[in-house]
């Protein structure tokens, strides 16, 4: 587990600011990959994760599993939230800024994020290794935004 901790024991947060790329590419994206984000802009997806396994007044829980060569599309983050990598792999990501960029990760692994009001993140997620990819996700709902919209089937899906 990636643990970073302060003199006296004290635990620090860490963000994606903090974590360094293994690659960084400012280079167009392929047109259908253009075009798959324009849709999201127009209809923010805020399914932030493959499945949502648990959502309370207070929290959504959501995983993501992707094996080799799978791909979580564009999604956006309004919510404070946290993620967690419970296996060690590697990931590339394609940001709204329109940079690409890959990185790895390590079994344990957590970053915290959070948004002030307006704020967001869109970005989608490769598995660019040679073994499944598994991340856990807990949005807080107490943001300083309003939580995006979940279609009905996902929480179906809760039952």
């Amino acid at each position: 587990m990636v643990s970073t901790r302060l003199a006296g024991g004290c635990a620090i947060v860490l963000t994606m600011f903090d974590k360094q790329a293994d690659r960084l590419q400012q280079t167009p994206w392929p047109q259908w990959l253009s075009q798959e984000f324009a849709q999201e802009r127009d209809r923010p997806n805020g399914c932030v994760g493959s499945e949502l396994w648990s959502e309370s007044d207070r929290v959504r829980v959501w995983t993501i599993r992707l094996r080799p060569g799978e791909r979580l599309g564009f999604h956006r983050h309004v919510l404070d939230y946290f993620w967690s990598a419970l296996t060690p792999g590697r990931g590339r990501q394609h940001l709204q800024d329109g940079s690409t960029v890959e990185h790895s990760y390590a079994g344990g692994e957590t970053r915290h994020e959070t948004y002030a009001a307006g704020e967001f993140k869109v970005h989608d997620l490769e598995n660019i290794g040679d073994s499944d990819l598994l991340f856990t996700t807990v949005e807080f709902l107490d943001s300083a935004n309003a939580p995006l919209a979940i279609p009905h089937a996902r929480r179906l899906a809760l039952r």
